[in-house]
């Protein structure tokens, strides 16, 4: 797909950038041409999913936004005296004092700092890169990163870091964003990988998060070895975006400025593949929740998966009852209903 018809599908609004969260959640769910699609045109999701009538809230407020970059800010400060004390406790080995910051984020300077970012990590280089710009190629388009931190040759090899502002309380923090971390982290991984080489990028990274609801940080190393090997399949398995949108309409748009009823019209010639952990993980979840109203994909991936073949609520209930006979390729599932069903009936003694 060349870039005239990705800007053609978005519309003249700016192209949001892809970030290890989009690519992470693109991965756990590689059935989603919707997803593939409207990321790989820059389409705003969230604004498209308020236009087309389904708003959703989603990312993090305003409080713990702030939080978080006080607290990034307190490690970094004084050219990471900080978080060196803590990467050299985490990986056993000394930090030496070098800093550099290759600058904030800037769309205008990605092409500049990926480059800088390469001299300084295949160079003698900092100890400490902050801001660093990685790339990576997500369905045959090379997509930009911007990790927290890398350090370099701590031990030999480079570590990718990632600071979060959830609390480790105890030695435990919330295991949903414990794996949410790791799988971002692992995104980062493997573009730093890409351009140095699997050897020196290690498969441990550090990560940084307050102690026990206090700003007092502290930081344990993750290995995100099967995190990365998930990555690397479903990344395979991305159709190229040219493939996916090769039986689109040509007059196909999501411009945001078009009436609303259009524009979930356009939404609905793309194929979803909804499941509830969706919701936390993709502006359109609203959306596609609403789609699916009525069907075995609302329930969940382990429901959809067992019943294979049987796609709505209403089939559901019949197969189970007896009332519909099962159709090809429904006899296991028709089964499996009608013994769940004698079984609820034993226990609820009808």
């Amino acid at each position: 797909m060349t870039d005239a018809v990705l800007d053609r599908l978005r519309g003249p609004g700016p192209a949001r950038r892809h970030n290890a969260r989009t690519i992470a959640a693109l991965t756990a769910n590689p059935g989603c041409t919707r997803r593939a699609v409207l990321d790989a045109a820059g389409v705003d999701k969230q604004g498209l999913a308020e236009r087309a009538g389904h708003p959703a809230p989603f990312g993090q407020s305003g409080f713990a936004l702030s939080r978080g970059n006080a607290f990034e800010a307190q490690l970094k400060a004084d050219s990471g005296r900080l978080l060196r004390e803590l990467l050299a406790g985490a990986l056993g080995h000394d930090v030496p004092e070098s800093y550099a910051d290759l600058g904030a984020d800037d769309d205008a300077t990605l092409t500049a700092r990926h480059a800088a970012t390469a001299e300084l990590l295949t160079g003698a280089g900092a100890a400490l890169v902050d801001h660093p710009l990685l790339s990576l190629d997500v369905a045959g388009r090379t997509v930009f990163l911007e990790p927290d931190l890398v350090a370099a040759r701590v031990g030999g090899r480079f570590h990718v870091v990632e600071i979060k502002s959830f609390a480790i309380v105890d030695g435990q923090a919330d295991s949903a964003k414990v794996s949410a971390a790791a799988v971002q982290a692992a995104v980062y991984v493997l573009a730093l990988r890409r351009l140095l080489g699997d050897d020196l990028v290690s498969h441990d990274v550090v990560l940084v998060c307050p102690e026990n609801f206090a700003f007092r940080p502290t930081a344990v190393v993750l290995d995100v070895r099967k995190q990365l090997g998930t990555l690397t399949r479903q990344l395979r398995r991305l159709a190229g975006v040219s493939a996916l949108a090769a039986d689109l309409p040509p007059g196909l748009s999501f411009d945001l400025a078009l009436p609303g009823a259009e524009l979930a019209a356009a939404v609905a010639r793309l194929t979803a593949r909804y499941a509830p952990e969706c919701l936390s993980a993709c502006e359109l979840a609203y959306l596609c929740r609403h789609e699916a109203t009525g069907t075995t994909a609302a329930l969940g991936r382990p429901v959809r998966e067992a019943l294979g073949g049987v796609d709505t609520i209403g089939e559901v209930l019949e197969l189970a009852s007896g009332a519909r006979a099962p159709g090809p390729g429904q006899e296991e599932a028709a089964a499996l209903l009608r013994a769940a069903a004698r079984l609820r009936a034993a226990a609820v003694g009808l």
